[in-house]
C-alpha cells in the first residue's frame, strides 16, 4: 500500500455517450466545466455486445477536440480478435493512447458463445501481445465482487491475472463501504497485486435510479442510508443534499487513508461532482 501513496493521485470523470444532439452539446458543457478540475482523463462507457461502439469513439473524438485526454472502454465479449485491432487502429490515429479494458456483457438476446475472448485478462494480454506497451490499460475491480463471481477468492484472482497479463492500474465499481475497499486492496497486496485501484464514487442525487443501478451491478447501499433516502421520499432537494454529505465524508475518508485518486461516475452531469470536489478542497 506504500507504493501506492507515493504515486501522484489519479482523478478522472466518466462519462456515457449521448444518444442525440441535445445530449452532445450538454456532454460538450459538461466536459468544459469538468475540465477547469484538471482531471487527468475522461473516461467513456462502452455497451452490451458493443451497442454504443459508434457513440464512443465519436465521444471520445470529441473530448479530445476539446483538448482533454480521453480514455475509451473497450469490451471485448463476444468479439473477435480482428474487430479489437481495428479498434485500437482508430484509436491509434485519435491519438489515444489510454484505454479501459473490461470483458463487458452481451446484449441480452444475444447467444452466451461466440467471440475470441471469455474474459477480461484474455483482452489484456491481446492488446499488450499486439501493440506493446504504446496503451495505458485500466481494469475494472470490485471491492464487493462481481455479482457473476463464485466466490471473494475466485473474483480477487482473476483481477490480478487482469493485472499479470499486464494492466498498470484499476477502477473500481462504486461503493459506499470504506471498509470493503481496503480489505480489498489489502488482499490484492497479499497475492503481489500493487498497482493502483482508484475508488470508483457515484455521488447520489437520485434514489430510485441508485437503487435500481445497484441491484443490478452488486454494490450494496447501507440500510443507514438505505433508509434515510426512502424516508425523504419525493423531496428531491433532501435527498440531494443527504447524497452529497455521504460522497463526499466517503471521498474523505478513502483520500485520508490513503487511496490513489478518485473516478467518478458523472452520469454525463457536472453539478454533484464539482460539488464534491469543492467540499474536499481538491
Amino acid at each position: 500500500m506504500d507504493s501506492r501513496k507515493k504515486s501522484p493521485r489519479s482523478f478522472s470523470f466518466e462519462f456515457f455517450p449521448p444518444r442525440n444532439d441535445d445530449g452532445r452539446a450538454r456532454l460538450r458543457e459538461t466536459v468544459e466545466q469538468l475540465a477547469q478540475l484538471q482531471p487527468k482523463f475522461f473516461s467513456v462507457t462502452f455497451g452490451a455486445g458493443g451497442s454504443t461502439r459508434e457513440g464512443t469513439y465519436e465521444t471520445v473524438k470529441n473530448i479530445q477536440a476539446q483538448g482533454q485526454q480521453a480514455a475509451p472502454h473497450i469490451s471485448c465479449i463476444g468479439t473477435a480478435r480482428a474487430d479489437i485491432l481495428a479498434l485500437l487502429d482508430s484509436y491509434r490515429k485519435l491519438g489515444i493512447r489510454h484505454l479501459v479494458a473490461l470483458r463487458g456483457d452481451l446484449p441480452k438476446d444475444a447467444p452466451k458463445t461466440g467471440g475470441d475472448f471469455h474474459y477480461a485478462n484474455e483482452l489484456v494480454s491481446f492488446i499488450r501481445a499486439e501493440t506493446g506497451d504504446e496503451f495505458y490499460l485500466e481494469v475494472a475491480a470490485y471491492p464487493e465482487f462481481h455479482p457473476e463471481s463464485p466466490s471473494p477468492e475466485s473474483d480477487i484472482r482473476h483481477f490480478a491475472n487482469k493485472v499479470k497479463a499486464g494492466a498498470n492500474s484499476a477502477m473500481t465499481q462504486y461503493f459506499f463501504n470504506v471498509d470493503a475497499y481496503w480489505r480489498f486492496v489489502e488482499e490484492c497486496s497479499a497475492l503481489g497485486v500493487v498497482v493502483p485501484i482508484v475508488p470508483g464514487i457515484m455521488p447520489v442525487t437520485n434514489y430510485k435510479q441508485l437503487a435500481k443501478f445497484s441491484d443490478a451491478c452488486g454494490t450494496e447501499i447501507p440500510r443507514w442510508i438505505r433508509r434515510r433516502l426512502e424516508g425523504y421520499g419525493d423531496d428531491l432537494d433532501s435527498i440531494r443534499a443527504f447524497g452529497l454529505d455521504v460522497t463526499t465524508d466517503l471521498c474523505d475518508k478513502l483520500l485520508e487513508g490513503g487511496a490513489p485518486g478518485l473516478h467518478f461516475y458523472t452520469l454525463n452531469r457536472a453539478g454533484p461532482t464539482c460539488t464534491v470536489w469543492e467540499r474536499l478542497g481538491l
